[in-house]
Order: structure tokens, then sequence, then C-alpha cells
């Protein structure tokens, strides 16, 4: 997700950071080296170096620091980057088990009902339009079982 802009807000002590998909806020405490009271931030801009998916910022004291998008959409629960994050690690699981699993990658497509092309997409780690019902079914095959635990959010 490539950041449109960055500004930093000393009365909300946090960073204004625009998307496309909307404005999120990245208070001054998640970073590092954090912002004080007597060491403002000098300057903030989205990093070209890293793709416009994060933002650079500068302290008074010459400090600087850098903020990944990924920090700041896992800070607030962005339900998109979360699911992400759950199949990318289905994603893993899988491949770990393909490499374990004593049936051939081609019993595995014929089981899957799929073509080859589809199955190297399931495995691919930076694929994200696949579905979690098509990893789910992956790993059955494998001899896994999937549960998905939903439980409160600890409040701190």
């Amino acid at each position: 997700m490539k950041i449109t802009r960055v500004n930093a807000n000393n009365r909300k002590k946090a960073f204004e950071v625009a998307t496309r998909s909307g404005l999120f806020l990245f208070p001054y405490v998640e970073a590092d080296p954090s912002p004080l009271i007597g060491d403002r931030v000098r300057e903030v801009y989205p990093d070209k170096e890293i793709g416009r998916e994060g933002f650079t910022y500068v302290l008074d004291s010459g400090k600087e620091g850098t903020v990944h998008m990924d920090h700041v959409l896992e800070y607030n629960q962005d339900p998109n980057y979360l699911a992400d994050v759950l199949l990318y690690n289905l994603t893993v699981e899988a491949r770990k088990r393909v490499e374990q699993s004593d049936l051939s990658t081609r019993e595995i497509i014929r089981r899957l009902g799929t073509s080859a092309s589809q199955f190297y997409r399931l495995l691919d780690q930076k694929n994200y339009s696949k579905s979690l019902k098509q990893m789910v079914a992956l790993l059955a095959i494998l001899g896994c079982e999937v549960d998905l635990v939903v439980r409160q959010k600890r409040t701190a």
C-alpha cells in the first residue's frame, strides 16, 4: 500500500498517514525513536527508497526513524491487512507441508482437481488472490486439520 502523504500531528502525538484507502493514525510512542516534547519531528515524508510503502521522519536531535506501512496497518487492525496475514501464514504452512509430504506434486494436483499453474499460485506467498477455501483444501489433502479460533481481543 503506497503512502500518498504523511504529517506529524503534535496535538494528537501521532503521524497521520494518508493512502488511497484512507487515513491512518500512528502514535509517536509506537515509533522508534519516539518523538518527545524536547525532541519533536522536524521533517516527515513518504520514503521513495522503499517505494512509498513507508515513511521516514527526522527529529530535532537529528535522529531518524522509518516506519513501514505494514506496521501502521497492523497497529490499526486493518481488516484487509489481517486477512492477508492469515492467507500468508497458511501459505507458509502449506509450503512446509508440501516439502514434507510423501505425495507427489502430480498427485496433490490431481486431488485438488486443478491445474499445475493454479497449484503453484497457491504456494506463491506473494499471491493474495487465492481463496481461503483453496488453501484449506490443499492443507486437508496434505493431512492437516485447519481450525480457526475466534476470541475476544485482550485489552492492555
